[in-house]
C-alpha cells in the first residue's frame, strides 16, 4: 500500500497529528488518538481486526 500525505493536524504541536493520508487503493487511513472508551467501542461493535481512531472535526476540510 502506497500512502500519500495529504494533511497533519495544523494546531497540533510538535507532530501535526492526527495526519491524513491517502492510499493508492482507494482508500483513506486515518492517524489518530486511540479511542479507549469502553462504551463507546461496545457501542461500534468493531469486527476482529478492526479499530478506531478520533480525530479533531478540523481535520474534516481535508478530505476530498
Amino acid at each position: 500500500m502506497k500512502l500519500t500525505l495529504i494533511a497533519g493536524d495544523p494546531d497540533s504541536v510538535p507532530e501535526n497529528s492526527p495526519t491524513l493520508y491517502k492510499t493508492d487503493r482507494g482508500s483513506w487511513v486515518v492517524q489518530g488518538w486511540v479511542v479507549t472508551d469502553p462504551e463507546a467501542l461496545a457501542s461500534l461493535k468493531l469486527p476482529e481486526g478492526e479499530t478506531v481512531v478520533e480525530i479533531p472535526d478540523r481535520m474534516i476540510q481535508f478530505f476530498q
